[in-house]
């Protein structure tokens, strides 16, 4: 019997031990996804095993290190701008298909895309097959108790779309941006261009508090808006110019009490323009009761650098920075687009200080349509969506490397690197793991990752990104 004893105590120590290792060797497992810029590697998923000291690096490995002691911005979430184009275009897709396109972008599953953050118009951008606004009437009259509002075009698809995609991801963040409003609120009376008229201030402020109540009644809780997309661009149909002091004065005095009075619970975004007038946004931040109103300032990237963003924070640390708009275009090509935009419009806005990252339209068809007369004709969607046939681009794969596994909750941590071919951004994530995005923008490299004294050592092929999650 003891004999018998001693055998089985062995035999359970054997399996104690077995299961240790199995367990501590899971424990010690990182893994990367990698997309490569010619397209041939998607999300290609490597599992890596922790090296066992400092002397185990590789000679030739280039080090890259995380202080995740060292925070920064929490991030908020990832996507697109779903325009009024791209919800036409997937609300035309047969139910099953659709219901199935929704859940792959924003599912938020290992599978799916992981979109949590979108952005909206307010009224038509010119990514809808029509210019609109919710206060449309014959030219001559006008509605300044707003009698005539209305969201009847947004009911026909977007609508529709938002309240499918919200029962997938109950926990999506949405903004809502105007292109323009109204034509008979605007000094030249037409969809391009002009300014705000002052009597109108008021009016127009409470348009947006209509608008946000109307969703809201619709089931589509917003959770920021911008007061104007690009406001130093009146050359797009609709736009509308509306300058740093026009902002101040319309935020300060009329859409920030108008919406404290009726109790609406929203951010409101400043600016909502190119990186190369930081001096705007600061403008309006410097008025204190303003600034009382705004939550964060809003950048897109087709003039000036990223740095910009952290000079808005240098001076303003107490609100947050978002990036909301960047196209990829018909012309652009897909290695130079994916290179580009991690770089730039991912990582680079993320290293300053953004905590929101979005690319332009969702989908559009082989034309790049819909759009209104005038609109972008090039602007290219992470979905092209033509005769029921689906395809990804190259956006698709940008938003992806980030969406898919850097949660919103993640806080920005300490990353350094000595060689000037990577660009790098690391987090905390929510669930206790460590996480780090790699641009590798020349040839093919091994690298070593070092945290907290555990040492990972992987490879990035030339031209290509990796996100790597570890414990």
């Amino acid at each position: 019997m003891q004999k018998l004893k001693r055998f089985l105590n062995v035999i359970l120590l054997f399996i104690s031990i077995i299961a240790i290792n199995f367990f501590t060797a899971n424990l010690l497992q990182a893994q990367q996804w990698t997309s490569s810029a010619d397209g041939l590697l998607q999300f290609a998923k490597t599992t890596i095993t922790k090296l066992p000291n400092a002397n185990s690096i590789p000679a030739n490995a280039i080090k890259i290190k995380v202080d995740a002691g060292k925070t920064f911005q929490t991030m908020e979430g990832f996507g697109y701008g779903l325009t009024g184009g791209s919800a036409q275009l997937i609300h035309a897709l047969p139910k099953a298909q659709r219901a199935q396109l929704l859940k792959e972008i924003f599912g938020q599953s290992e599978a799916d895309l992981g979109v949590s953050y979108i952005r909206i118009s307010i009224g038509a951008s010119d990514l809808d097959a029509a210019v609109f606004s919710y206060s449309d009437l014959p030219k001559g009259e006008t509605d300044s108790a707003l009698t005539h509002f209305s969201l009847s075009q947004d009911t026909l698809h977007l609508i529709p779309i938002l309240k499918e995609v919200l029962a997938i991801n109950p926990s999506l963040k949405i903004m809502a941006s105007p292109w323009s409003p109204p034509t008979w609120m605007k000094t030249n009376g037409i969809s391009m261009g002009g300014h705000l008229l002052k009597k109108y201030y008021a009016t127009y402020a409470n348009y947006f508090v209509k608008y946000i109540s109307a969703m809201e009644a619709n089931g589509i809780k917003l959770h920021s808006i911008t007061m104007q997309n690009e406001p130093e661009h009146g050359g797009n149909n609709p736009s509308l110019l509306m300058d740093a002091v026009e902002q101040t004065e319309f935020l300060r005095d009329y859409l920030g009490p108008q919406l404290k009075e009726a109790k609406i619970n929203i951010e409101v975004v400043l600016y909502d323009h190119n990186a190369d007038h930081p001096n705007y946004p600061i403008a309006i931040l410097n008025d204190a009761k303003a600034k009382s109103f705004a939550a964060a300032t809003a950048f897109h990237l087709y003039l000036g650098k990223e740095e910009a963003l952290s000079e808005v924070h240098a001076l303003h640390p107490d609100k947050k920075i978002y990036f909301t708009e960047q196209w990829t275009g018909a012309k652009g090509s897909f290695d130079g687009d994916f290179l580009w935009h991690l770089d730039h419009i991912v990582i680079g806005t993320i290293q300053n200080w953004s905590s929101v990252v979005l690319e332009w339209n969702l989908a559009n068809n082989a034309k790049f349509e819909p759009h209104t007369p005038l609109g972008c004709t090039e602007c290219k969607g992470a979905f092209t969506i033509q005769d029921g046939i689906i395809n990804r681009n190259v956006s698709y794969y940008i938003i992806g490397q980030i969406a898919k596994f850097i949660k919103p909750g993640a806080i920005r941590t300490l990353s350094s690197v000595s060689d000037a071919s990577l660009a790098t951004t690391s987090f905390n994530l929510k669930n206790g793991k460590k996480a780090i995005i790699i641009l590798n923008k020349s040839v093919a490299k091994q690298i070593v990752l070092e945290q907290n004294n555990q040492y990972y050592t992987f490879n990035i092929p030339a031209k290509a990104a990796s996100t790597i999650i570890w414990p």
